[in-house]
Parts: C-alpha cells; sequence; structure tokens
C-alpha cells in the first residue's frame, strides 16, 4: 500500500488541504494526524471493519480498547447511555484538552472499539488539525498512538511513517506535538474518579476540580494489571535496554552509570536533564540527549529521543528519573515502562536496586 502525506501549509486555510484524507477516514481506511499529545492512528470509530485495520496496523491486542474522539463537546452523548455528574464536572474543566474520559458506551459503539466492554474511552482534543479532521470525516475517529505496539509513541510524522510507511493510507503531518505524552484517562463511572493514565491534566488538577481522585493501583504496582486503553501491555520500549535512575541524587547516578557504561566498551544512550547534561564527560561512545530543564519539556521531548536512540543504535540506555509530581507522575510512568522496571535508587553516594534487572557494567557497584 501506498502511504500518503500531506505536509500542511500554516499560511493556507485548513479544511481544503485535508478533504482528502478525510475522505480516506470516511471510506474506511487507516489516516494517522496530529494531536496535542502524540499523533494518533485513525479510523471510522463506528465502523467495525475500518477498526480492525487499526489492530492490524499496529499489532495491538483485540482486548485492548480504543479511544474514540470527537471533535464537538456534545458528540459525546451520542457514544454514552449516560454521563455521570463526575463526567460532566471534569468536561466542563478540561475540554477540550488531553483528557479521556471512561464512559458507559451506547449501543453504537461497536465492540472492537471497547473489547467487549460496557464503558468506552472519548477524548475531544484541542488541536485544530485534529477537530477539523474529525469534523469532516463525519464521525467519531478511534485512534490509539500511531506506533507499532509496545515501540515509543511518535510525536512527529516522521516517526509515525518509520512505524507506517506502506501500511495504512496516508498521515497528516501538522508539525510536532505541544505535549508529548499520551491524555490523562479518567474513570468517571463510579463513586469516585480514577485516574488509569496520567498525562497533561494532572493529578493535583483533576483533584482541584473535584475535590478527591484516586489512582489505578497498576500506576503504581508493578504487578497490578493496568485497566487504561494502551497500558495493559509493554509500551513505550526502545530497542536497546535500558535503566532507570531514580532518588535524590539521581543526576550523580546517571553520570555514575554512564561512565561505567562507557568503560565497559558499550555505546551508551543518556537521556538526562539540562543540568546533568552539563556534567556528563564526552566521549564518541556516549550519546547523550538533553531532555530540556523543565518537566513540560522533558514530557515533550521523551518519545522522540527515544526513539532517536533505536536509530543510533546504542547498546544501552541510561535515563534520569524526576519525582513523580505533577507533569512529572506521566513522565515516570512511561520512563518505568520503557525501562521494563529496572530502576537504581540513587542517594547517600549509593546505587541501590529498587526494582527489575541490573545491568552487567553495573553489577560491581549496585547495592543489592
Amino acid at each position: 500500500m501506498e502511504t500518503k502525506l500531506w505536509n500542511l501549509k500554516k499560511n493556507e486555510p485548513l479544511a481544503p488541504q485535508l478533504i482528502e484524507a478525510a475522505a480516506l477516514l470516511a471510506g474506511g481506511e487507516v489516516v494517522a494526524f496530529p494531536t496535542e499529545t502524540v499523533y494518533g492512528l485513525g479510523a471510522d470509530g463506528l465502523n467495525p471493519d475500518a477498526c480492525r485495520k487499526i489492530f492490524a496496523a499496529k499489532g495491538r491486542p483485540a482486548d485492548n480498547p480504543l479511544i474514540l474522539h470527537i471533535c464537538e463537546m456534545d458528540q459525546i452523548l451520542q457514544l454514552t447511555s449516560g454521563l455521570t455528574p463526575l463526567a460532566k464536572k471534569l468536561m466542563e474543566a478540561f475540554w477540550p484538552g488531553p483528557m479521556t474520559l471512561i464512559v458507559h458506551k451506547s449501543d453504537r459503539i461497536p465492540d472492537v472499539v471497547t473489547a467487549g466492554l460496557d464503558t468506552v474511552a472519548v477524548r475531544f482534543p484541542v488541536h485544530t488539525v485534529a477537530r477539523e479532521l474529525i469534523r469532516q470525516a463525519g464521525t467519531p475517529i478511534a485512534a490509539p498512538s500511531a506506533n507499532k505496539s509496545g515501540k515509543p509513541s511518535p510525536t512527529n510524522a516522521a516517526d509515525v511513517l518509520q512505524d507506517m510507511d506502506g501500511i495504512i493510507a496516508g498521515v497528516v503531518d501538522g508539525g510536532a506535538c505541544d505535549i508529548g505524552v499520551e491524555s490523562t484517562i479518567i474513570d468517571t463511572t463510579g463513586p469516585e474518579a480514577v485516574i488509569l493514565r496520567p498525562g497533561g491534566i494532572t493529578l493535583e488538577m483533576v483533584s482541584k476540580v473535584l475535590g478527591s481522585v484516586k489512582l489505578d493501583p497498576g500506576l503504581v504496582k508493578k504487578d497490578e494489571t493496568p485497566r487504561a486503553p494502551g497500558m495493559k501491555y509493554r509500551h513505550y520500549a526502545p530497542k536497546a535496554p535500558m535503566v532507570l535512575i531514580e532518588g535524590p541524587e539521581a543526576s550523580l547516578g546517571v553520570i555514575r552509570a554512564a561512565v561505567m557504561a562507557e568503560a565497559s566498551g558499550l555505546r551508551t544512550g543518556v537521556l538526562a536533564l539540562a543540568g546533568t547534561v552539563d556534567h556528563l564527560p564526552r566521549s564518541p561512545r556516549l550519546i547523550v540527549h538533553n531532555g530540556g530543564s523543565t518537566l513540560e519539556e522533558l514530557a515533550e521531548n521523551l518519545f522522540r529521543e527515544l526513539r532517536l536512540f533505536d536509530r543510533e543504535q546504542v547498546d544501552t540506555i541510561i535515563g534520569e528519573g524526576v519525582d513523580d509530581t505533577d507533569l512529572g507522575l506521566a513522565i515516570m510512568n512511561r520512563m518505568r515502562k520503557s525501562a521494563g522496571h529496572n530502576i537504581l535508587w540513587a542517594e547517600n553516594g549509593l546505587l541501590r536496586r529498587k526494582s527489575g534487572h541490573v545491568p552487567d557494567y553495573l553489577k560491581d557497584f549496585v547495592v543489592q
């Protein structure tokens, strides 16, 4: 299959540029498009055959639900059998924006979208390209992230094509995504809201609106199975094995681990904050990526940098963790999954194993 690429021009009207892509979506094809979070792999969310093409393109397990995207607030009414007060409060506070709500589904939703569940995930993006494309297609668009299952999500069109060229009908290139991590998913069907996946709408922001909110146990306990779309299986993983350094001395731990990996002759990728990058040694075997100086910059850069390590063919990756408050909760959720929960804790001049596997080049230096 030839994958068409539409490079959107900012100085020209948007609607005419999306006519062909929208027609393909309406005709049952799969088209990737930008949102404010990551690029989505879109298909007609009310067409079960079209949605099955998403699963085939991604290699996505059939028991992993999809998120339906809408272009107007009231479109959610056709997708649900009823909204709870919790859902209405969150919609008023955060839509349009990077928040997905789990609501009771209506009879219009194909089982392939919900994996047979009696609930459906719905999102109202703020991104103008996404909303215009949905409007022209004339249907809610089912759209998980536009990557092969298990790989880091794409935040630009080039990364989409790396996974999907020749597999899907087209890619709408609307530039780089602003937020860089997927939407916050909140279950609103119970007596209390539950965050199933952290994202740009933070726990602290939701708590201010609702007074209280719970975290899905699958987010904080490695052995618990998360309930959110896209979170049940191995995800966000680069090709090379990755270890994550957390703790009050994470920066020093990253520097120490990088020196050990480089001394072992490994081509080593390092994803660190700007202050740490400035203190890392220079070596042809150290491939250092600057994650930025703020949580917002790290979130925006995270998936792009992990994918870049794949192209640079590093042997191992060392990542610097951050405090898991505010946007840090979403960042750390993705980084821990990227590292396969291989985590070291840096404190008091020591590296201790927190969970998972200790790389061979650090086994003599880590307190088990």
